[in-house]
């Protein structure tokens, strides 16, 4: 056990942990809602310290990421626990579960993943991924900084509920984020999620102010979150607020964990792609075998510029210095350092 950051002593050894909107109050013993945090005490500790629970070399537009360092791998690894319980959760195995009665743990410090991550051919960095990264904030934190110092590149995939000091801290060490913007209403986040919309937005808003690369995941379900009117003022709000050139991707549901709702139609998808076009220049589809829809073409001249066929990626119309072969216009893809 390691002891974590952000939190408040209170009267009797309980506490409050400062790091994400549930400011859990926590008598000694009580574990918080992300299943990972507890009070020993008097004392916040995290479980998920020196420990790795899922590894895996991806292909960086598996987290999703298109416009940051297109096809290059990175190593990724994710712990137990989140805290949001999304009832269409696809990794509940380990996102739902408590980290004190998790056997699958892999026991390694920063020192290691950084010498892991070193060695893999064609690899950018490390991915902080396949549960909420910020509930191991701690590891990460630390890990990022080593990463950092040995010229890796830190990823953080999230869903954006996080308080804006832990954010704001950890940011600087972070080269890119993809975000989960679940749903643009409240009634979806507290019924589907139990968390709130609000903190969400306030993360993108300070991510987008930062020198980091964002991307965000829009994950389309039938009847809950893919009301046509709805999902244009979500994209209207991204480029407003964050930038029109913020890559958005609309991934397709499937049943999954608690959900039963059948897939996402094609149809919806398509529809929801050219309404999303209209505000954004970069708009991509998920989960789904699209090449057109998948591939970045030039805002302005329209030309093709990334050509993506699953995870093969072939970089076809960028020039050296960022700019379109075709017509010379500045594209938003990290390229190099």
């Amino acid at each position: 056990m390691q002891e974590a950051l952000f939190y408040t002593k209170l009267e009797n050894l309980t506490l409050r942990c400062d790091l994400c909107p549930w400011h859990c109050i926590l008598k000694s013993g009580q574990t918080g809602i992300c299943k990972v945090r507890s009070n020993e005490k008097g004392k916040l500790v995290t479980h998920v310290y020196n420990k790795v629970a899922a590894f895996g070399i991806d292909p960086i537009e598996k987290k999703p990421l298109y416009h940051f360092y297109p096809g290059k791998s990175i190593l990724s690894i994710g712990e137990v626990g989140c805290n949001l319980h999304c009832n269409f959760c696809q990794n509940h195995r380990i996102s739902q579960c408590f980290a004190t009665e998790f056997s699958g743990f892999q026991e390694i410090n920063a020192n290691e993943v950084v010498e892991k991550a070193l060695k893999i051919p064609q690899n950018i960095g490390i991915a902080y991924t396949y549960n909420e990264p910020f509930i191991f904030y701690e590891f990460m934190f630390d890990t990022a900084q080593l990463a950092r110092k040995n010229g890796l590149k830190n990823v953080v995939v999230s869903n954006g509920y996080i308080n804006s000091e832990p954010l704001k801290k950890l940011l600087p060490f972070i080269d890119a984020l993809n975000i989960d913007l679940k749903a643009f209403t409240e009634d979806f986040y507290h019924k589907q999620t139990k968390g709130k919309l609000a903190p969400v937005l306030e993360t993108l808003k300070i991510i987008a102010k930062s020198p980091a690369h964002l991307e965000i995941t829009n994950l389309v379900i039938p009847e809950l979150n893919d009301n046509e009117t709805k999902f244009e003022k979500m994209t209207e709000w991204i480029a407003t607020e964050l930038g029109n050139d913020i890559p958005l991707h609309l991934s397709r549901y499937y049943p999954q964990y608690k959900l039963e709702i059948q897939p996402t139609p094609l149809k919806k998808l398509e529809k929801l792609y050219t309404l999303a076009k209209k505000y954004l220049q970069y708009v991509y589809l998920g989960n789904v075998h699209e090449i057109e829809r998948a591939s970045t073409y030039c805002p302005n001249c329209g030309k093709l510029l990334v050509e993506r066929n699953h995870y093969n990626t072939a970089v076809v119309g960028i020039n050296k210095d960022n700019t379109c072969k075709f017509c010379g216009t500045m594209i938003k893809i990290v390229m190099h350092d």
